[in-house]
């Protein structure tokens, strides 16, 4: 009988399906059209390699040429495969959404605070100006005031707009 030569140490082999492979790559140009899709300002905050900045560069001056867009789309994505940082990128953009949805709760509790403010009146004011300091309590409650009579008035709400402003600038960072 002839002896089998078993391998002395044992390899692992990682099999990657064809399936997991399109995810991968369906990802990456996600990501492409992301980059592509963004403004200037924003992409300029992210951490990209000099190919991808010169490739976004093209890609905003041939947007308006689809199937040139289209397979520049392409390069972009076959870029981002080569590159090492792309979770750092990403990471970035995340980040740049999350801000956005911050501001937007921020945003929703100042409205609601604007209108516990005309409801509730001089108790909500005080209870206020323990929070925040750097307000002023005179000017609060003539804009409470003037936002009250205007609601009542059923006038246009320029009061109810100049309070939601300083509200906004006392309590945003």
């Amino acid at each position: 009988m002839a002896k089998q030569n078993k391998p002395t140490t044992e390899e692992e082999i990682i099999y990657v399906s064809k399936s997991e492979l399109k995810r991968d790559a369906q990802q990456y140009q996600q990501l492409a059209q992301d980059l592509a899709n963004m403004p200037k300002k924003q992409r300029d905050k992210l951490p990209l390699s000099d190919d991808l900045i010169e490739a976004m560069v093209v890609a905003d001056k041939i947007r308006q040429k689809s199937e040139a867009y289209r397979r520049h789309i392409n390069y972009i994505t076959k870029t981002l495969r080569l590159t090492d940082n792309v979770a750092d990128i990403e990471a970035a953009i995340g980040l740049m959404l999350n801000k956005n949805k911050q501001a937007d709760v921020l945003l929703n509790k100042i409205e609601l605070v604007r209108d516990e403010l005309i409801s509730q009146g001089d108790s909500k004011i005080n209870e206020l100006l323990d929070k925040y300091p750097e307000l002023e309590r005179q000017k609060m409650r003539q804009l409470v005031r003037q936002a009250s009579k205007e609601m009542q008035a059923e006038k246009p709400a320029k009061g109810y707009k100049e309070l939601f402003q300083y509200l906004k600038d006392a309590m945003m960072p």
